[in-house]
């Protein structure tokens, strides 16, 4: 049941404005103690009943599901998403989501496809209109057209009744629920079980297409999501440096040539046929001056077994590896044989690790 708030009177002092010249005041509100518990149990009831309408969607979702899937799989074009005013908003979402995810996807404005853009809806495309009454003029000569030229509508709508469900080949129906506005006007409930639905569609068509993370990667390759699932071949570039390396029995001061050389704090130890045996890192080598360096060699010192990684590996791996493992670097092994070695520093700077 929804519950009508009443505000007592809020205290209001006012400051003069930093701007230098400026004679207008600046009005600071400070709520009483009886008013922020007010509105903190406004906004609690809000959660609840987005809480409850999603769990009342959740019990709704039934085989139309299914069908809406096997429409949009059994098309070669992509999936037209339209909606007006907030369900246009959620609609530009669920398009972008399918998109991302391997179903070929895009928006368009109702209102435009009535002055040329129903060109877009070819015959091989699907449209999917969002409308919460479903009764949105705008929408009605998208829907028309669609009929004449046999192009499925799936609708999302909670009435199955009305102009956009009677004109759909599948109707995925939200469950009447009040909408969170002290009005009942505001699309509040309504527009988060529509993006929720939109959701579980991509989602569902996401695992009947078998798409996988590296798929996501190819149609994500910015920012730190799409660095994440970069590959560490591709990382590497063309033109890896390849490693430091010393043999087994290079001595004390070969050692600490290669590491200086190398500024990767890191240096691998190589078997007379290349393969790599272990490494020798900044640490092992303090370690080693506390004893008598003079005979010691890299097989005495190095690290055997060390962490390593292969070149398709993500991104993400290596981040995890390092950072579960506390190194500060490891190698990148082909064939047994290190082609390079990624440093924590390196990857923080380039944004992999925060």
């Amino acid at each position: 049941m929804r519950t009508i708030f009443d505000y007592g009177r809020s205290r209001v002092s006012k400051k003069e404005s930093p701007v230098a010249g400026r004679q207008s005041m600046t009005e600071i509100i400070h709520s009483t103690p009886e008013d922020i518990a007010v509105m903190t149990d406004r906004a609690r009831e809000v959660v609840r009943l987005n809480i409850e309408a999603l769990e009342a969607l959740e019990r709704s979702i039934d085989v139309s599901m299914a069908r809406a899937v096997d429409v949009i799989m059994s098309r070669p074009g992509y999936v037209v998403v339209t909606g007006m005013g907030k369900s246009g908003h959620i609609g530009n979402k669920i398009a972008a989501t399918l998109a991302s995810t391997g179903t070929n996807a895009f928006f368009v404005h109702p209102a435009e496809m009535s002055h040329g853009d129903l060109g877009m809806l070819r015959p091989d495309v699907t449209l999917l209109a969002l409308s919460n009454s479903g009764e949105s003029r705008e929408l009605r000569d998208p829907l028309i057209y669609c009929q004449r030229n046999n192009i499925p509508v799936i609708a999302i709508t909670q009435r199955p009744a009305s102009f956009l469900g009677r004109n759909a080949a599948v109707c995925l129906t939200m469950p009447s629920v009040a909408e969170a506005c002290p009005n009942g006007l505001a699309p509040t409930t309504s527009t988060l079980m529509a993006l929720a639905l939109g959701d579980a569609l991509a989602m569902v068509l996401m695992d009947r297409r078998e798409f996988t993370a590296i798929d996501f990667g190819l149609h994500h390759p910015g920012g730190a999501l799409g660095m994440s699932l970069q590959s560490v071949r591709e990382w590497m570039g063309d033109n890896a440096a390849v490693p430091a390396s010393v043999p087994l029995n290079a001595d004390f001061r070969e050692v600490v040539s290669a590491i200086t050389e190398g500024r990767k704090g890191a240096v691998a130890v190589l078997t007379d046929d290349g393969a790599l045996a272990g490494i020798v890192t900044d640490g092992d080598l303090r370690r080693a001056f506390q004893r008598d360096t003079t005979n010691l060699t890299a097989a005495d010192i190095m690290g055997a077994n060390p962490i390593t990684v292969e070149p398709d590996a993500r991104m993400s791996d290596v981040v995890d590896l390092l950072t579960a493992n506390k190194i500060a670097n490891l190698f990148v092994v082909e064939d047994g044989r290190p082609t390079a070695i990624v440093h924590i520093a390196e990857l923080m700077q380039a944004g992999y690790v925060a």
